[in-house]
């Protein structure tokens, strides 16, 4: 069959042409329902145990599938495709070491509620428990790391599997599932028709939340003097960003966003006050210790953003809106527990709700730390800083890009100097901190935004983690624009080892480094290098006017720390505030 045009055709076109009953492989069934399911890109790596699936693919030229050069590219680029698109990410491999490369990226989208379909192949059905050839339990191995998990034992169950995964994966506390398909499932054949039907026994997430609870709500805002807002992932998941930003200019009350919540209100505007917790704002992390009323908007209340959690918030009456039942509660208490979509929440309490008059005084203590506490570095003409080149980054795109980055220093430094004008801009592995993320993540992300800017911003440790992945720009053409802030060290267990561990620097020395201007060019991609700012500059503009990717080397100061901090066992207004 030759089925090159399904991508030209939408949704409800395909459902009327493949309506009637026509006897299909498992791996077309996979297929089709994929494309079924709105899928425009998926990622992957093939292997024995999917072989009959990209068989399929052979017929279906304008399936798009992207081959990474790694399981862990393929689904971290899964993974910025879901945070970029607001859709469900997509990626495929094959069993035993395929489906365990796959793992960290699993957790990483768990941790930080991603949207993620995982499709691995297992042995066949036959074979399976017998220690078979690449056999691995990947759905036991990732039981506490999915949302779901199916193993397909029978064709006829396929149809129905796929489109339970997508609808649990979005739904709800948006999260990864996953399907193993054993190799004899993927080629058995039957007969398929298209359904829509979704019956998920004991799946059946509260939206809608107690209208009693929203009363109390609107009372406490009533009776604040010191109100605050913590907003997190949850909005951006949500598309609640309109809806928070009419909230908070409605009451007027001061803001602040999580890592995960960047982006989710404008950076530039006044009630904004920056990010919480380790490496957040001194007027953010002030304001929550002294606050009376907290309100916590789709954040899950971590270590990283309340430090101490006996000296966390102590004059405040906590407000957790979440989705997730089971987040209210676990880690700090909660005086007025709402459970429900926070869109859903918003649509809810905004009619309700005016500016609260009796908080000037307080508006105007969080503008007066504003302008006290601003974040500060020492800058220098001779030696490149890491917080400049972000400055720089942002001032030249004014904001505008979508930022993935990896994990360590330079995703501080990104969080704190880039200023986010848009949702959904900003993509960081921030529950698991994974390293390797930054750059396949960027793939994902400009692939579901193509017409965007995408910079992906790098340490020199993390990007050695799936630099692979530079051959996937070349060959596609991908322009992402790949940054590398290069200290020549792990630059925040440095930090951690100076501070905290008295100067005993334990294996972090990355001077063997390879040349990563020659590494790019060695996979087709350009590379520029920068140790001062006019190179810099000059670097990022060649940059910004080349069509396809490229790779910059920013060769920055090593012992450059990022401040403000808030070291383990401290509440959160005991901040290291560095040598300004």
């Amino acid at each position: 069959m030759n089925e090159q045009n399904t991508e030209l055709l939408s949704i409800e076109q395909l459902r009327k042409k493949w309506m009637s009953p026509e006897v299909i492989s498992g791996s077309e069934i996979l297929l089709r329902s994929l494309l079924l399911e709105g899928v425009d890109c998926v990622f992957g790596y093939p292997g024995g145990a999917v072989l009959y699936i990209y068989d399929a693919m052979y017929n279906y030229k304008e399936f798009k599938h992207l081959l990474t050069r790694h399981e862990q590219g393929a689904i971290h680029a899964a993974d910025g495709y879901a945070r970029a698109s607001g859709k469900v990410g997509v990626c495929i491999a094959t069993s035993g070491p395929g489906a365990t490369n796959l793992v960290t990226g699993i957790a990483t989208a768990y941790m930080d509620s991603v949207p993620l379909v995982v499709i691995t192949g297992n042995v066949a059905t036959t074979l399976i428990g017998t220690d078979a050839f690449q056999e691995a339990d990947i759905t036991g191995i990732t039981l506490p790391i999915t949302k779901h998990s199916y193993l397909v034992r029978d064709v006829k169950d396929l149809p129905r599997v796929i489109h339970e995964a997508f609808h649990i994966a979005n739904t709800g506390r948006k999260g990864p599932v996953l399907i193993d398909i054993p190799k004899d499932v993927s080629a058995a054949m039957i007969k398929f028709k298209p359904d829509d039907s979704i019956n998920v026994r004991g799946y059946n997430p509260r939206t809608v939340p107690n209208k009693l609870q929203i009363d109390k709500l609107v009372q406490a805002i009533s009776e604040a003097k010191r109100p605050y807002i913590l907003a997190g992932g949850g909005v951006i998941y949500s598309g609640a960003h309109e809806e928070l930003f009419e909230f908070a200019t409605r009451t007027e009350i001061p803001i602040t966003t999580t890592l995960l919540g960047l982006g989710g209100f404008p950076s530039g505007h006044e009630l904004w006050t920056g990010m919480p917790g380790m490496h957040g704002t001194y007027t953010s992390n002030n304001a929550i210790q002294q606050c009376d009323l907290l309100i916590n908007i789709g954040a899950r209340f971590d270590d990283r953003v309340t430090g101490k959690l006996n000296g966390f918030a102590p004059h405040a009456k906590i407000v957790h809106i979440d989705i997730d039942p089971a987040e209210i509660g676990k880690n700090v208490a909660v005086d007025i527990p709402i459970v429900g979509d926070v869109k859903t929440v918003f649509e809810m309490l905004n009619p309700l709700v005016k500016r609260t008059e009796q908080a000037d005084e307080w508006r105007k203590l969080i503008q007066q730390w504003k302008s006290d506490y601003p974040f500060r570095y020492t800058d220098s003409d001779e030696v490149l800083k890491p917080q400049w080149v972000i400055e720089m980054l942002n001032e030249t795109t004014n904001g505008e890009a979508i930022v993935t980055t990896d994990v360590g220093q330079h995703q501080m430094w990104a969080a704190q100097y880039y200023k986010f004008n848009h949702t959904r801009s900003w993509i960081t592995s921030g529950g698991l901190g994974t390293m390797g993320y930054g750059l396949p993540s960027a793939i994902g992300a400009q692939m579901a935004q193509p017409d965007r800017l995408v910079i992906s911003i790098n340490g020199d440790g993390g990007i050695q983690m799936c630099s692979q992945e530079l051959a996937i720009c070349a060959i596609n053409n991908i322009p992402v624009k790949i940054v590398i802030i290069n200290n020549q060290v792990l630059g925040m267990v440095r930090q951690w080892q100076e501070l905290i561990y008295n100067n005993r620097y334990s294996h972090i020395d990355l001077a063997g480094s390879p040349d990563f201007v020659k590494l790019a060019e060695a996979y087709g991609v350009k590379g520029l290098r920068a140790t001062n700012k006019e190179e810099a500059r000059i670097a990022w503009q060649e940059a910004l006017a080349t069509p396809g990717p490229v790779l910059l080397d920013f060769v920055v100061s090593k012992t450059e720390n990022v401040y403000p901090m808030v070291t383990q066992g401290s509440t959160i207004d005991q901040m290291l505030m560095g040598d300004e």
